[in-house]
């Protein structure tokens, strides 16, 4: 994925929260983390991934 391709798909994912709206985005978030999740079939990653957005930082 490239830069442009990132910041698409980011914009969605932030545009789509504000559809939902505050009390629905939590869920959204859920859902869309265990998809991903479930696509990386990779636990070691999503465990270093889970640890890193707990801390703010990047992978």
């Amino acid at each position: 994925m490239n830069d442009s391709e990132l910041d698409a798909v980011y914009t969605r994912l932030c545009k789509t929260m504000t559809e939902l709206g505050v009390d629905r985005a939590p869920l959204f978030l859920a859902r869309f983390a265990l998809l991903a999740i479930v696509e990386l079939n990779d636990a070691a990653l999503a465990t270093r991934l889970v640890d890193a957005a707990a801390a703010g930082k990047a992978a």
